[in-house]
């Protein structure tokens, strides 16, 4: 058995004296891993760094079997990455979000998604909103999508700003009036592409997408919060508590 494919690296772990375990999200044969033969070797070492997009040949001798890779550089991107706190624990909460999804399911949605974030997750306030919504891609992709598209009560789109707990729908400011308390803030970003969400904004959003995976992912599983997320939360708030910036902005 044996494919050639292209990859972003979501992580590595030691195997044996001299080879990893490398992690990778592909375009074609989604979430998948495979030994590096060498792959702590120096030559080795700077390319099978998470963020680098790499060209990679699998090869095993049955479909289930682990396998064993082989990889070339097409993008180093790690380096520039890992000089960010944002970045790094950005790219871990997308990382640990892609392990909820079947491992070798292509989802090439979500790996076309990834490979634009690449180039945005060291500017903290595009990292905020890509990572928010790449949040809502992966709910999609695992049957618990939001609608947001109207009002779940009238079908007006129309001033669409809570969400429904219970059933995930957007509701407007009229309708939802009454149950306000119980509603989740709907920032306006998430609805409209291009506009930059504040600082509130992007906490509200990070608390809807947060309420759904506890509710639906982590919950049923067993799991809590990876602590990447909570880590990439925290390093957005030090960045814009540094420098505030204005709504819109």
């Amino acid at each position: 058995m044996e494919w050639r494919d292209e990859g972003i690296i979501l992580g590595t772990r030691r195997h044996g004296e001299t080879s990893a375990i490398l992690e990778v999200m592909t375009r074609a044969h989604g979430r998948h891993l495979g030994i590096v033969r060498g792959g702590r070797s120096r030559r080795q070492q700077p390319v099978l760094q998470a963020g680098n997009r790499v060209d990679l040949a699998w090869r095993a001798r049955l479909d289930e079997h682990l396998g064993t890779f082989q990889a070339e550089p097409l993008e180093l991107n790690a380096a520039r990455l890992f000089d960010s706190a944002v970045a790094v624990y950005g790219l871990q909460t997308l990382a640990a979000h892609l392990r909820l999804l079947p491992e070798r399911d292509p989802h090439q949605a979500l790996y076309d998604t990834l490979l634009v974030m690449l180039g945005h997750l060291d500017d903290p306030a595009s990292a905020a909103e890509l990572v928010v919504r790449f949040e809502l891609l992966v709910l999609e992709e695992l049957g618990f999508g939001l609608d947001l598209s109207c009002c779940a009560a009238t079908g007006t789109r129309e001033e669409l700003v809570y969400v429904s707990p219970k059933s995930g729908r957007a509701v407007s400011r009229t309708a939802g009036e009454p149950w306000r308390e119980r509603m989740l803030p709907l920032p306006e970003f998430l609805l409209r592409s291009g506009l930059r969400g504040s600082a509130c904004d992007i906490e509200d959003a990070f608390r809807l997408t947060g309420f759904f995976l506890t509710r639906h992912v982590y919950e049923p599983r067993g799991l809590g919060e990876p602590e990447a997320r909570t880590g990439f939360i925290v390093a957005l708030r030090k960045t814009f508590a540094g420098h505030p910036a204005s709504d819109g902005e």
